[in-house]
């Protein structure tokens, strides 16, 4: 007759169980971000609707879908730990998100030329119905500059599935007077600073 784990013992070994952590989002930026930090996780797609409701603001946009994608996923793999981001930028209250296409890209940029904006990058992290969702701004100046240079930054980097359509950690940042952010890699998708301090509060194991 084996014997019974005490109940000690028990709860013992289900701290020691390593947690499972899962990135609702097949972004290739967001995913080499998360993998920095050396846990192990898995991507998984959200399919959430990421229109805009009426009257809502960027940052309202941004807590919204953060949230909505981390419990989207959260409700399929309850036993999970899932982090869901979103990013929307902030020019003058008005939208902006992926262009999707080179047109849509230029008009961006041709908007934001000269101009000062805010990023928001929502994250939430959730288990189960509880969710934790913080937003974190960075403000962006943007150089102003002509058609033709930024015509030929498009065609060097299509950063189309980039908010905002200036890739940052690439040859984007060339288009950029001035980045201010308390997290340096929000503006890239994934604001790790604030990611590390929720896995903390959850029980992950990350340094300091």
């Amino acid at each position: 007759m084996s014997a019974v784990p005490s109940p000690s013992n028990l709860s013992t070994k289900l701290k020691e169980e390593p947690k499972k952590l899962i990135l609702a989002s097949t972004s290739k930026y967001r995913k080499e971000l998360l993998s920095r930090l050396g846990l192990p996780f898995t991507c998984v797609s959200p399919e959430v609707d990421e229109s805009p409701l009426p009257n809502e603001t960027p940052e309202q946009i941004a807590l919204r879908l953060a949230q909505a994608k981390a419990l989207a996923i959260s409700k399929l793999h309850p036993d999970a730990w899932v982090i869901g981001s979103d990013q929307v930028v902030d020019l003058h209250g008005a939208a902006m998100g992926k262009p999707g296409d080179h047109e849509r890209a230029m008009a961006q940029l041709q908007l934001l030329r000269g101009e000062t904006v805010q990023f928001h990058t929502a994250i939430c992290l959730a288990k189960g119905e509880d969710a934790k969702t913080i937003n974190v701004i960075t403000e962006v100046q943007f150089r102003s500059l002509k058609d033709h240079v930024l015509e030929a930054y498009l065609l060097a980097e299509t950063p189309y599935d980039c908010a905002g359509s200036a890739k940052s950690e690439g040859l984007g940042i060339c288009l950029l007077e001035r980045v201010q952010s308390s997290d340096p890699s929000a503006l890239i998708g994934l604001p790790l600073i604030t990611v590390c301090s929720l896995l903390r509060d959850a029980g992950f194991s990350i340094p300091g």
